[in-house]
This record gives C-alpha cells, sequence and structure tokens, in this order.
C-alpha cells in the first residue's frame, strides 16, 4: 500500500502530535484487564494526577461528579461489548473546580491489541457553559415575557379604577405601559457593557413608577434609600430583582389591592447597604402559593450571585418583608 492510498502515511509522528495539541485532546489507553490507564501530559494535568503514579481507572472515578460517577462507570465498561465508536460526557469535581470531559473512543473486543483500548478525553466545559447560559437566558426570557403578560393585564384593571372614561383610561394605561417599557430596559443586559452608572433612587423610581399614579416617593409606594451611584454592573442585577419584586407584589401582594402599600428603605450597615422591602394592606402572605418559584431562584442568584449578598424573606398576614443585604463595593462597580 502506497501513502497515496493511506494518507496517514503522510503524516510524521511530530506532525500528529502537533495536530493533537493544537486541538487541545488528550490521549488514553486503558488495559482492560488490569484497569490500568496511560494517560499523555495533556491527560495528567486535566484530570490532576502525578506523572509518575500507575493510575488506573477505579483511581479517575473517584475523580467524577458523584452525580455522574455510576453513568460513566456503567458506560466504560459497556465500551467492551459496543462495537464501533462512543462518546461520554460528564463532569470531573478536582477540589473545588468542577469541568466537562467529553470522553470518546472505539468500543469491541475483538479488535482490542493487547487487551487495550484507546481513546481522547476533551475538555469541553467552555461549550457546556455556553450551552447552560443559553438554556438559563431562554428560561428567564419566557418567564419575563409571561410576566410582562400579566403586568399588563394588572395594570389594565388597576387602571380602570380610577379611570373617569376611556380616554382617561387609555391616556393612564398608555402612561404605565410606557413607564414599564423604561423598567424593562434596565433589567435587560446591554451588549459590550454599554451601560452607564445610574442613581439608587432613580432605578426604584423608574422600576415602580407604573405601579402608583402618583409616583414613587408620593403615594403608595414610598422609598428611602440613601444617595450613591450604582455601577453598570450591579444596576442589571438590582433592576432585574426590584423588576421582580415588584412583580410578584402585583400578582399577589399589597400592589394587587387598592389600599396595598409598599416601603422601601436602605440603610448603610458597615460595608454592606441593607435594603428592606416592606409590604402591608394586601393579601394574607402568611402562606405564599410559591416559595421556590422560578422568579425567586432568578432573585436568589442575582443577590448572591452577582451582589454577592444574601436576601431573607418573611411572609406574615399583613404582608411579605424581604431584606437585602448588599456589598457596598459590588454595588458601586
Amino acid at each position: 500500500m502506497d501513502s497515496k492510498s493511506n494518507p496517514l502515511e503522510r503524516w510524521s509522528e511530530n506532525a500528529l502530535r502537533k495536530a493533537v495539541d493544537a486541538a487541545g485532546i488528550a490521549l488514553w489507553s486503558w488495559n482492560v484487564d488490569t484497569d490500568k490507564l496511560d494517560l499523555d501530559e495533556r491527560g495528567i494535568e486535566l484530570w490532576d494526577v502525578r506523572p509518575k503514579d500507575e493510575v488506573t481507572f477505579a483511581q479517575l472515578s473517584a475523580k467524577i461528579h458523584p452525580a455522574d460517577r455510576d453513568r460513566v462507570q456503567a458506560a466504560f465498561l459497556a465500551t467492551r461489548s459496543i462495537v464501533g465508536p462512543y462518546e461520554i460526557d460528564f463532569r470531573t469535581l478536582i477540589g473545588q473546580k468542577v469541568r466537562w470531559i467529553s470522553a470518546r473512543g472505539r468500543g469491541s473486543d475483538e479488535d482490542i491489541l493487547r487487551r487495550v483500548m484507546m481513546g481522547v478525553f476533551l475538555d469541553v466545559t467552555a461549550r457546556k457553559q455556553a450551552e447552560e447560559s443559553n438554556e438559563l437566558l431562554a428560561g428567564e426570557m419566557s418567564h419575563r415575557v409571561k410576566n410582562l403578560l400579566t403586568i399588563a393585564s394588572v395594570l389594565a384593571k388597576i387602571t380602570s379604577r380610577s379611570a373617569s372614561g376611556v380616554e382617561d383610561m387609555t391616556s393612564q394605561l398608555m402612561n404605565r405601559l410606557t413607564a414599564l417599557g423604561r423598567a424593562h430596559d434596565l433589567v435587560r443586559p446591554l451588549p459590550g457593557h454599554q451601560g452607564t452608572a445610574a442613581l439608587l433612587g432613580d432605578i426604584f423610581a423608574v422600576l415602580l413608577a407604573p405601579y402608583d399614579n402618583q409616583g414613587a416617593f408620593a403615594g403608595r409606594i414610598r422609598i428611602s434609600v440613601p444617595r450613591m451611584g450604582v455601577g453598570e454592573n450591579a444596576a442589571t442585577a438590582l433592576a432585574l430583582i426590584v423588576h421582580e419584586l415588584a412583580t410578584n407584589s402585583l400578582k399577589y401582594g399589597s400592589l394587587s389591592s387598592e389600599e396595598g402599600v409598599l416601603d422601601i428603605s436602605g440603610t448603610q450597615v458597615e460595608d454592606k447597604v441593607r435594603f428592606v422591602w416592606t409590604e402591608q394592606g394586601g393579601p394574607d402572605a402568611s402562606n405564599p402559593l410559591d416559595r421556590k418559584g422560578y422568579g425567586r431562584s432568578l432573585v436568589r442568584n442575582a443577590v448572591e450571585g452577582s451582589l454577592g449578598g444574601t436576601i431573607e424573606y418573611d411572609w406574615s398576614k399583613a404582608g411579605i418583608s424581604v431584606t437585602l443585604d448588599i456589598k457596598t463595593a459590588l454595588l458601586e462597580t
């Protein structure tokens, strides 16, 4: 067989190694009788093992994320009877670091030379994180669209109570929906970090304006927060939190009632800003319908992840009270 009929013969071992390195591939071989695994340098780094140690599949399995371990062990054992290529994605947990690994190879005992199987490991963490981010974004957008439709419906009902006629109701409703659009812009992530810092009080005023005839600071929504700037990164997270709490209040809390009142206070506590969101005059909140919904998870992720803070809920007959502690340094960035 000449090199023209077998293209691989045109590639030297050094050329193939360079191609493997460029692709970020880790090579492995597994002796199915002794359970011994051989790893190349990239594989040793990927699995955080010492170069001179003898490594077995059982030892590597201990580094697989507990949620994936049984599945991966079963899949590897099954490759001994599977004819053809296989691929499995799983997580590793080494220390506190989680990685996504894709293991690929070819199964079938018939073709195993010296009872050794060979394959590759690929670090696919970036791809998996991108997929998870896309799923989270899709879920978040679906949640927001549902909320906006609900808000628009409730705002129409609220407006009808105080409107003197069709024209007055149309005008009031358009003003509220326009304000809601401005609030939505604050929640929408900006590409390329194009946003600018905003005043803390302005964020609350813009987001809550659609829900109060007299406007925030003047009507049944009362706000008292420190005069301070909010950085671009924190503004989006804070706006999402306020928007979600206001939506829940409009659907289930004090803003759903004509007599309901919402008080928001903010004070400096050492290196943090403490916000207390207090609702009164609305429905009995001692037994909420859903304490673990998507919206509540969204708020907690924004508070703890983006703002390095904490959030606590207190449900009572008088209404809900929410306390948020946010690091001042992160609020200003």
